[in-house]
């Protein structure tokens, strides 16, 4: 054992004080680079991890330049007779810079982790950024954080080249543990340098060892309390509640004409809507999700204007922008968001309206709990919940706002089939007793026909219909409106006389009600809608033969060709929807079998 132990306490304080300084600049920074989309973001990014892959002693050599006697930082302290070259805080700045780039770099990893929607949330849940920082954000880095510190730590503590240029290796005074086993050695002193060695692997490793126990703990005890489940909460009937008509009763509206241009997508919609919910209907891509965005401010339109209740939240002639925090605007987004770290109380208190009392938060809260059927959940958190609690939690908790517009993005898709059919009890009751407006998106055209009475049709980022539902589904105005309703049976049709029109991929003649004569360009009918019949004399009656089956289990789909018997599985014309009782009662009979397409059925189409 060495008799001076000095390089280990130099060793300690410049590597704790280059820890502490990196651990409040490398968390800035990454923070700051997260949300950074100026430019020049790859040369600042080169910058900071430099010091990462920069032999060292070019780093020290660099540093050497700038804090020596002729350097711009060692000519503003001349005349405070003060130097940092040769002294232990070269040491300590030295490690501090090769130790940045290890803590702004996991740090970074941690932060860009965060799924963005919780931030998104918080913003639409009024939060300032600051809240968004200190109760978001680095809380859920922490992890990550405390890794990084621990990286940085142990850079730190064995930086030698940097050390060497700038403090120099004077014993008592910058020798640290790294010269200190590289002198040893020099000397030939190997049991020394053993030693140091020893010291520097047991410090270092110990607080890395340290770090993964505390995560191995920690994911533990978050797998332990992830299974108790509540299970029984979603057999319940929901009871409709005071809680959502906390909106006033002044008149709401949403007026909406925004066009947003992405670089493979042009978004340009116009639209006006009430108190009755509106439901955007279209496939995936379609715009549903981003003019949802564009209303909660978290997208900015390109050009275009907004307005609810009045309000304008959005124009771009006036250069009106208002943030998502001052939207007054609920955001139920597609996986939940709900903040990981906080509790189900947490949660919901969050969304509460600033300035409230301790007391008054709880009785809030208690009262969004049982209005929602969570009570007693309060005090866990959201991975200790079903999916069908994490949504009422969700939406609870966008109520608590006491939002002005409601937006619902697909809440359902997370679901299974029987958790999602109550589930739909318990918006539909919502949405009736909500005051103000609500925007419900979803692919799924019975889920939009049974919660929607207004419907939204989108097709590549253009509005194609916009109506009540049941004009939509009895009188789609195209082909692509049809097939998002379900409109499975399509044909080119040409217009014979004023009831009448060739269907041309069909090779039949229809009797027709009344046909845009103007925009006529196809026909179609629904598969549910075609009538078997016994009788070939009725109009827009014709033989057919069965290709093949598709079975469900209530219901089987016959894939039918008229006129003819099919010549391969793929030589059908329509595609009929049936009962199984239907099904039992014309299987067995000869060929061809008769079908009618119902004048008052037949869909006409542009």
């Amino acid at each position: 054992m060495p008799v001076d132990l000095s390089p280990l306490w130099i060793s300690l304080k410049t590597s704790l004080l280059a820890t502490f300084i990196t651990f409040f600049l490398g968390i800035a920074a990454a923070y700051w680079m997260v949300g950074y989309r100026g430019k020049g973001k790859s040369l600042i990014e080169s910058i900071f991890v430099a010091p990462l892959i920069l032999p060292p002693t070019v780093v020290g050599f660099l540093l050497l330049l700038f804090f020596g006697k002729n350097g711009p930082l060692g000519k503003l302290m001349e005349p405070f007779n003060f130097s940092i070259v040769f002294t232990w805080y070269g040491a300590a700045i030295a490690a501090t810079v090769v130790s940045f780039p290890l803590m702004y770099k996991t740090a970074l990893g941690a932060f860009e982790q965060i799924d963005g929607n919780l931030l998104r949330v918080a913003r639409t849940l009024g939060a300032s950024e600051s809240t968004i920082f200190w109760r978001i954000s680095l809380p859920l880095a922490v992890p990550g954080i405390l890794a990084a510190t621990t990286l940085a730590f142990a850079r730190a503590l064995g930086e030698f080249g940097a050390t060497l240029m700038l403090a120099g290796n004077i014993p008592g005074q910058t020798q640290t543990i790294p010269m200190a086993i590289y002198f040893a050695v020099e000397a030939g002193a190997m049991e020394e340098a053993w030693f140091w060695a020893i010291a520097i692997m047991a410090i270092s490793l110990s607080g890395i060892i340290a770090v993964n126990f505390w995560q191995e703990v920690r994911d533990k005890r978050g797998q332990g309390t992830g299974e108790q489940r509540g299970g029984g909460g979603e057999r319940e009937l929901f009871t409709q509640h005071s809680l959502l008509s906390t909106h006033n009763s002044l008149a709401v509206g949403l007026f909406v004409d925004i066009e947003k241009r992405l670089r493979s997508f042009h978004l340009k919609v116009s639209f006006d809507t009430n108190k009755e919910p509106l439901g955007l209907l279209g496939g995936s891509g379609a715009g549903k999700s981003i003019i949802l965005r564009c209303l909660a401010g978290i997208e900015t339109p390109t050009k275009g204007r907004i307005v609810l209740n009045g309000r304008v939240l959005f124009d771009s002639e006036q250069g009106i922008n208002v943030p998502s925090r001052d939207r007054r605007i609920g955001f139920l987004v597609q996986n939940y968001a709900l903040f990981p770290h906080m509790s189900v109380a947490q949660n919901i208190a969050f969304g509460l309206p600033k300035g409230l009392s301790a007391g008054s938060i709880r009785v809030q809260v208690e009262d969004q709990l049982i209005a929602m059927q969570l009570q007693g959940l309060g005090d866990r958190y959201p991975h200790q919940l079903s999916g069908g609690q994490q949504q009422r939690v969700a939406l609870a908790r966008a109520l608590a706002s006491q939002p002005e517009a409601l937006l619902l993005d697909e809440p359902f898709s997370a679901l299974d089939t029987h958790l999602r059919n109550q589930l739909e009890q318990q918006m539909t009751a919502t949405l009736t007793d909500y005051q103000g407006v609500a925007l419900f998106v979803t692919h799924n055209m019975e889920e939009a026909y049974r919660i929607c009475p207004n419907l939204l049709v989108l097709e590549h980022g253009k509005a194609i219909h916009y109506g009540s539902k049941y004009d939509i589904f009895e009188h789609p105005a195209t082909v692509g409106v049809a097939q998002l309703t379900g409109c499975k049976n399509f044909s080119r049709a040409t217009l014979v006389s004023s009831q009448q029109l060739e269907a041309i991929d069909w090779g039949c003649r229809l009797q027709v009600i009344e046909p845009n004569t103007d925009k006529l360009s196809h026909v179609g009918i629904r598969a549910h809608q075609i009538v078997f019949t016994n009788d070939p004399s009725q109009i827009n009656t014709f033989p057919c033969w069965l290709v093949s089956t598709s079975e469900t289990p209530h219901r089987m789909t016959l894939f039918l060709k008229l006129h003819s018997a099919a010549n391969n599985l793929q030589d059908y014309h329509l595609q009929a929807e049936v009962f199984k009782e239907k099904w039992a009662t014309i299987k067995d009979k000869s060929f061809p079998w008769y079908v009618r397409l119902d004048p008052l059925r037949l869909i006409v189409m542009e």
